[in-house]
């Protein structure tokens, strides 16, 4: 079940195998569905805070959010493809490549119906998640059991969870609190001014690690769906190219410049009401997490990660600060995702196999 990416192919030789293989030609729309609909439903949160806090306007902070999105792909996956090694190695589709890869398009079928719906009513529910759990539903559907499931691999995700979840609220607690005690006998209007130029700083740190991760793990996605196109059930030498990275970074970017206006409402301005130096807080603890998790190749979620460190952020003022109608709409959105998308996962891997 273990796969090690080493080695390298260029865009010129995907293109061919796309002539080559034509069901290559659809996972990679599927797959680029995917990232796309991650760009304008979890890109989003990277950028919430700085936007609601007025320190950017939408429009330049969507360039900025693609542009970084883009540079922390490239520079994190040179520095430790993990995470995309961890997405790569989680599901076992089984030997028979037909199957598995018709299972592996209902999987991203699966990710965007979920991603599509969560989007339309402004849920932030995390693709990541998603997409863990649509890929995990269809492998089971494959073997009639869990055995297509890693689960050395699963459990990172549930590490992830844990960890984003109780170090993002404690961190951004701590942190808010530090930051008050060092301003505390400064000029208000200084350090206003100060933090609104340094949300555009927390805002870019939060899309940079956005692309680390979120590209990564779809990185991941792209090589599996390539090798199964092909007939290779197993793979023991891929490398990321460049090129991939490009792709998905730019499809991720267009993702973010199509829409997002009702999660950055959600996240940055209904859960809590921040002021710049708690959003400047909020971006920093949740880009560290992130950057941790990414170079220990655990995924986590952005969304979860950014809404956790805001809600410790919201309660180091006041615990009635955060509106726990918004957070609770979250946190059902995020329990639901797993066996929900899961579910749909396998029914449409079932469904698929069924008529193709």
């Amino acid at each position: 079940m273990k796969r090690k990416m080493i080695m390298t192919i260029t865009l010129a030789q995907y293109i061919s195998q796309m002539q080559q293989y034509p069901a290559l030609i659809v996972t990679t729309i599927l797959t680029l569905g995917v990232i796309l609909v991650n760009g304008w439903t979890d890109a989003p949160n990277a950028i919430a805070t700085c936007v609601s806090t007025r320190s950017i306007k939408p429009k330049p902070a969507i360039l900025m959010a693609a542009a970084c999105n883009f540079i922390g792909l490239v520079v994190m996956t040179a520095i430790s493809p993990k995470v995309a090694e961890t997405i790569y190695n989680m599901v076992d589709f089984g030997g028979n490549t037909s199957d598995a890869l018709v299972a592996l398009c209902a999987a991203l079928v699966a990710i965007v119906v979920w991603a599509t719906a969560a989007s339309y009513f402004g849920i932030p529910t995390s693709e990541s998640h998603a997409l863990i759990a649509g890929l995990s539903g269809a492998a089971i559907a494959v073997h009639g059991s869990f055995d297509g499931v890693n689960g050395g691999e699963w459990i990172k995700v549930l590490y992830g969870l844990v960890f984003s979840t109780i170090l993002g609220f404690i961190a951004g607690y701590a942190v808010v609190k530090l930051v008050e005690r060092i301003c505390k006998n400064m000029d208000r209007r200084k350090t206003e001014q100060f933090f609104r130029k340094g949300q555009i700083f927390s805002g870019a740190a939060m899309a940079f690690m956005h692309g680390a991760q979120d590209g990564q793990k779809f990185m991941g996605v792209f090589l599996l769906g390539m090798f199964l196109a092909q007939g290779k059930a197993e793979m023991t030498a891929v490398a990321v190219p460049l090129w991939l990275m490009v792709l998905c970074a730019v499809t991720m970017g267009g993702g973010s410049a199509i829409g997002g206006e009702k999660i950055i409402k959600a996240v940055g301005m209904d859960m809590v009401k921040l002021q710049s130096y708690q959003g400047f807080a909020a971006d920093l603890v949740a880009a560290g997490c992130i950057l941790l998790s990414t170079l220990t190749g655990v995924p986590v979620s952005t969304t979860h990660t950014k809404t956790t460190a805001i809600m410790g952020v919201g309660a180091s003022r006041n615990i009635k600060r955060v509106n726990w109608g918004v957070v609770k709409g979250m946190i059902l959105a995020w329990v639901f995702t797993f066996p929900g998308c899961g579910l749909l996962g396998f029914l449409m891997a079932k469904f698929f196999m069924m008529i193709f």
